[in-house]
């Protein structure tokens, strides 16, 4: 059922199509052959005129004409020519045969031929309007040597006419008055009537015939093959997917239908077998998902993720947060007591991203805690986590890292540099700047190599900021980057909040920033606040 409604939509378009196609052509020709025809009856119709008033024109004395119109007295010679002019306009169909003078302002008439009680026929040296293009044109004929010019005319007064003006010259040679023809063209439009009738009975006979042809042949090589090809399509959603392989078209009409229905047999099998591989390769995703899931949920819980971190202390407040660009990010931050009066702070980029860079993390995170204890230098924790990291380099990852250690009682902060970006310093009451540390050497990067380890003081009320470089490389739509001059003046905009407002600030100025570009490395900071023992 589904394929006849199918089909009976295709027809009439392919019907209504084939009949657009006919009436267009059939306008066009009817178009093109009354223009032509027309234009060439106009013209054997004017020049039938011009003939006409030229032979009059060498018939008619022309000294005789200026007697007439100076003494207005009408004699034998008149009656003659007038008789003549008569029989002319009868014999040769002439709607109108007068001989007129041309003045500025009317046309005076020396003859007008016609019957006695004829409408509209004037006499000698009658007057009358110039109608059309007439002034002009009988003006530009009233000369010695005038051009052959034919005035087409229609109008509701005098119709369809084609009117022609020949000087008639006094023995001096010079132009006495017009012989004057006017010729009805009214034939013309009914042959032309009559012309197109048959041609379009003719026209819509052989349109017809081809239509319903041409229809019938595209009803056998197109119609038919596309319903074969609809229905097979209706059958496959219909059917469910084990059929797919079974799946087979009927179509041998020797062109590219054919090869089209080989192309959708050779579709449904390759579409079977991705539907296959499809559902195999969801599921697995969906398992790695969730392993994803649950290693994105052990990393988050490796971090110190519970604020406030040590509320029975008071010398100092510290807050972090990491935003991975994956589900899994290689960055890390790390704070914890080395011993009752010492508080380490750490902030780690690993490059790379994903799984392998948080299992670097893991590992490297591990190793800094695990090596940073009391009475130990910072620069020989970086030197024993860096070449244990190179032993167990096998994907040759690298970590940029910064650990502090915070003297709480006299507020000296201890500090190595591997490599990382370099931390922001804000003294009690004034600004964030800069601080220039050493950047030193990345870890994992070449065995046993030498860290420098730096010191300054701190004093109640100062602050610290760590973070990583997808702070100052976050990238907007237009490939801008936020940059450190950007953070520098959105911490001191923010120079005021307590450290968990002020990162939340930092990270909302980003996101304007940034807007709808997508995220493409880990975002992670920390803000250390130090009061010694004033609270």
């Amino acid at each position: 059922m589904r394929r006849r409604e199918w089909k009976f939509r295709l027809q009439p378009k392919l019907l209504l199509g084939l009949v657009v196609m006919a009436v267009v052509l059939l306008l066009s020709l009817t178009i093109v052959v009354v223009t032509l025809y027309r234009s060439q009856m106009e013209e054997l119709y004017g020049n039938i005129a011009f003939n006409e008033a030229e032979i009059a024109a060498q018939v008619i004395d022309g000294d005789s004409i200026l007697r007439y119109y100076s003494t207005g007295q009408k004699d034998q010679y008149y009656e003659e020519i007038h008789s003549y002019l008569l029989l002319v306009k009868q014999k040769m169909g002439l709607n109108y045969f007068y001989v007129v003078v041309p003045e500025e302002d009317m046309m005076v008439y020396i003859w007008d031929s016609g019957t006695e009680g004829e409408d509209g026929v004037c006499d000698l040296l009658d007057t009358d309007e110039y109608y059309g293009g007439g002034y002009e044109l009988m003006h530009n004929a009233f000369s010695v040597n005038p051009e052959r010019n034919i005035l087409v005319t229609q109008n509701a007064e005098y119709g369809y006419l084609a009117s022609a003006y020949v000087p008639i010259m006094d023995s001096s040679g010079n132009p006495a008055a017009l012989a004057s023809v006017d010729i009805s063209m009214e034939k013309i439009n009914r042959n032309i009537f009559r012309f197109v009738a048959a041609a379009v009975s003719v026209s819509c006979l052989v349109l017809l015939v081809s239509v319903v042809a041409y229809y019938f042949y595209v009803r056998r090589m197109v119609i038919r093959p596309v319903a074969v090809l609809h229905s097979a399509a209706t059958k496959l959603v219909k059917n469910d997917m084990e059929a797919l392989e079974n799946f087979s078209i009927d179509i041998h009409s020797g062109d590219e239908f054919e090869e089209l229905a080989g192309a959708f047999q050779y579709m449904t099998v390759e579409l079977s077998e991705y539907i296959k591989n499809l559902t195999e390769v969801t599921a697995e995703k969906e398992r790695i998902g969730a392993e994803l899931d649950v290693a994105a949920h052990i990393q988050s819980s490796m971090l110190p993720c519970i604020f406030p971190a040590f509320p029975g202390r008071k010398e100092f407040q510290v807050y972090a947060t990491m935003n991975p660009a994956k589900e899994v990010g290689g960055d890390f931050y790390d704070f914890f007591m080395v011993d009752d009066k010492h508080l380490a702070v750490v902030m780690a980029d690993v490059s790379g991203k994903g799984v392998p860079a948080a299992l670097f993390m893991v590992i490297g995170k591990t190793l800094i805690k695990d090596h940073t204890k009391p009475g130990s230098t910072l620069d020989q924790v970086f030197s024993d986590v860096n070449n244990l990291l190179c032993d167990s380099n096998s994907e040759d990852l690298f970590i940029t890292a910064f650990e502090g250690v915070l003297d709480l009682e006299t507020g000296r902060f201890c500090y190595v540099n591997a490599g990382h970006e370099i931390p922001y310093l804000c003294r009690a009451g004034e600004s964030f700047e800069p601080y220039k540390v050493s950047p030193g050497f990345v870890l994992a990067g070449i065995e046993n190599m030498q860290y420098k380890e730096g010191e300054f003081h701190l004093q109640a009320g100062d602050r610290i900021f760590l973070y990583t470089d997808g702070i100052p490389e976050a990238t907007n739509a237009e490939n801008e980057q936020y940059g450190s001059q950007r953070l520098e003046m959105a911490l001191n905009l923010n120079k005021d909040s307590e450290p968990k407002k002020l990162l939340a600030q930092i990270k909302a100025d980003m996101d304007q920033f940034v807007g709808e570009a997508p995220q493409f490395d880990d975002i992670t900071m920390l803000c250390l606040e130090y009061w010694g023992d004033t609270l």
